[in-house]
């Protein structure tokens, strides 16, 4: 996802007053996309803003309005292009682990906000992949380990999320079907 890095996010987050960090406000995105059919920017901008009224104008609201479209473009896309929006590899690792966990709390909570059935009644693998992205929101630097396996272990969990977002995407578009209104506005 190229469109906007972590750091421009966090910019525009922060001008705006959001009391959410950059990985928490795409994870959420991320959840909101793969469990709701007709989910908007107006609707994100809702649930990472104090005030969505007073989101940024400007540049501001072109770099939201990106990082909405690339996402829903990533996810929908058949290339497999998909990337959590984290802080770069020359963060500090600690910084960058406690973004992933935020990033995988928020995406269980975006997802969760749509009409998601329960865990039990998910399709698949999906259930299971939840699951570990909630233990993934726990996840913390490790102790006694070298900075090589805590690098090689995060980089693995990065993969992780990124291919079972894929996943879950993918999964519940049968969901995000029958969510979709008829014509007489109906769900």
């Amino acid at each position: 996802m190229d469109a906007v890095s972590y750091d421009e996010l966090e910019r525009v987050l922060a001008a705006a007053r959001a009391p959410v960090a950059p990985a928490e406000a795409h994870g959420t995105l991320c959840g909101a996309l793969c469990g709701r059919s007709a989910y908007g920017v107006e609707d994100w901008l809702r649930e990472v803003l104090l005030d969505a009224s007073a989101a940024p104008a400007g540049a501001g609201r072109q770099s939201l309005n990106a990082v909405f479209d690339a996402t829903a473009q990533a996810l929908g896309g058949q290339a497999m292009e998909f990337e959590p929006l984290l802080p770069d590899d020359e963060s500090d690792l600690a910084d960058r682990v406690e973004a992933l966990a935020e990033w995988c709390s928020a995406f269980l909570y975006g997802l969760g906000a749509g009409s998601l059935p329960s865990l039990d009644e998910v399709p698949g693998e999906i259930g299971e992949v939840l699951r570990d992205f909630g233990e993934i929101g726990r996840a913390a630097v490790g102790e006694g380990e070298t900075l090589e396996a805590n690098e090689a272990a995060y980089a693995e969990l990065v993969e992780f999320v990124r291919a079972g977002t894929q996943l879950v995407y993918e999964e519940l578009a049968r969901h995000r079907e029958r969510d979709l209104p008829t014509d007489d506005g109906v769900h």
